[in-house]
């Protein structure tokens, strides 16, 4: 495995991800922003943050097997919510558990989450980036 995470001592240990991600593989792979877009283009859980962020580490997910990975290939993932606020922890968490469950992983890399005024379809609450390193 190409990506290494850790919790180093000296800084807080995070449920949902790892503070540093250690990358040695030769092969790098950026995914862009990914929505809550099924195959065809239609939104998915409009309205529904939980469901969009499912559906974003859905898409996610097929990227990396495109690329030939997996999640355990992410070394980041950078998470855009619009109109960020605390009480969208438990929704955006509810997605993640149940994209996780989906696709049988515990994503952990090290995560940014940025709160942003909109995104590209008004219908978009949420928007997913990530960036991999394959052996």
């Amino acid at each position: 495995m190409a990506v290494n995470l850790v919790d180093p001592s000296g800084l807080p240990k995070i449920d949902v991800y790892r503070q540093v991600s250690i990358a040695t593989g030769s092969k790098l792979v950026f995914i862009a922003g990914q929505v809550a877009w099924d195959a065809e283009g239609i939104t998915v859980g409009e309205g529904d943050l939980a469901a969009q962020v499912e559906q974003c580490y859905l898409n996610v997910g097929t990227a990396l097997a495109e690329a030939g990975g997996s999640f355990d290939d992410v070394a980041k993932l950078t998470v855009y919510v619009v109109d960020w606020t605390p009480d969208k922890m438990p929704p955006l968490l509810e997605g993640i558990s149940r994209a996780s469950a989906k696709l049988g992983i515990t994503p952990a890399p090290p995560a940014t989450l940025v709160g942003v005024a909109a995104l590209d379809v008004p219908d978009h609450l949420v928007e997913i980036e990530a960036t991999a390193v394959f052996d």
